[in-house]
């Protein structure tokens, strides 16, 4: 099914067409999530917020399904040396923040922060907006299939440390995975994959999505690791 227009003159598109089937389980999350489902942290009732958007961008490596990460640079003001999903906030140029700006956007700083061809990408869902408290912004999660996979790395260090891609068969696999404990008090899932710990908001949306798509495997939810956990 295509929904929206081609990718010709700019502009986005959203398709599961072609899409392998290991995806179904994705795609059928997209069609029935509940924002409430993936987050307690929704957009503010009265429209507060920086719009803004990510991609999730599934591909296929040579140990099977796997999803494009970045760590961000240190020198950063929000969420500086997190691990995240290539993303950030809307620009003009992308368009109406409730139709096609969010496609655009997600395409467009995945190419700045790590070089994707967007060409290559067909997107095929959308996840609810979900809020960032810390940072004001107001996350639109949009789903990529990595039909034509192109080179990537690290375009600017002074945004992106470095780019990298996580097997799912790591995420899912219960050693790899904890509970932080945020100084504020707030806990939430973690993952300890490729050198780095993956929290927040990210780790929070990849345990969703492993939950509801029916990949998650029972691990140890009393395992704590640090914040500081490199120290």
């Amino acid at each position: 099914m295509t929904r929206a227009s081609d990718t010709q003159g700019g502009r986005a598109a959203l398709s599961t067409e072609g899409l392998p089937g290991w995806l179904e389980p994705v795609v059928r999350v997209v069609e029935t999530v509940r924002p409430v489902e993936l987050s307690r942290f929704l957009p503010p009732e009265d429209g507060a917020g920086r719009q803004s958007a990510v991609l999730i961008l599934f591909g296929e490596g040579e140990r099977g399904p796997e999803l494009l990460l970045m760590e961000r640079a240190s020198s950063l003001r929000s969420h500086a040396g997190q691990p995240s999903f290539p993303g950030g906030a809307l620009d003009p140029v992308d368009g109406d923040p409730t139709a096609e700006g969010p496609l655009r956007a997600a395409l467009r700083e995945a190419e700045e922060e790590t070089g994707l061809v967007p060409a290559g990408v067909q997107l095929f869902g959308v996840l609810p907006r979900l809020y960032i408290p810390v940072s004001g912004f107001v996350v639109t999660p949009v789903l990529g299939w990595w039909r034509e996979p192109s080179p990537v790395g690290v375009v600017d260090p002074a945004e992106t440390a470095r780019v990298f891609t996580v097997p799912v068969a790591d995420l899912t696999n219960p050693r790899n995975r904890a509970t932080t404990v945020h100084p504020s008090g707030h806990r939430g899932p973690a993952f300890l994959v490729e050198s780095a710990l993956v929290w927040g908001f990210t780790a929070g949306i990849i345990d969703r999505l492993l939950h509801f798509a029916g990949w998650e495997e029972p691990w140890d939810r009393t395992k704590q690791v640090p914040l500081d956990w490199r120290s």
